[in-house]
């Protein structure tokens, strides 16, 4: 079971990450229903499978790693939303949401291992 969690995980952080940038290239009024409604499902999906991946994986919320994991999660979610209500700030959130998606892969792969 947990390498499907692993993949549909990883697809909708994937998927998250290109609407979020999307959202970054046109803030307009137009696309703002549809992209905020995608990025949320997207959102809950990556927050569900995360607990799913835990949970299957015998981990728990009292690792440092997965704090680490739930801020950058916040924070990628927050930030497409807020490209509509300040587009004069997308240059500020792209680098907010490059160092979110940094500070996940650097939870996953370097403080979750220990390397």
């Amino acid at each position: 079971m947990a390498p499907y969690l692993y993949v549909l995980h990883v697809l909708a952080v994937l998927l998250l990450t290109g609407f979020t940038f999307q959202a970054f290239a046109a803030p307009t009024p137009e696309r703002r229903a549809r992209t905020m409604m995608v990025t949320g499902i997207l959102s809950l999906a990556v927050l569900i499978l995360g607990i799913g991946l835990m949970h299957t994986l015998h981990h728990g919320f009292d690792e440092g790693w997965i704090h680490a994991k739930l801020l950058a999660w916040l924070g990628l979610s927050a930030v497409s939303g807020i490209a509509f209500r300040k587009p004069e700030k997308v240059g500020l959130l792209t680098l907010l949401a490059i160092a979110f998606l940094a500070l996940a892969v650097v939870a996953v792969y370097v403080l979750r291992t220990g390397a």
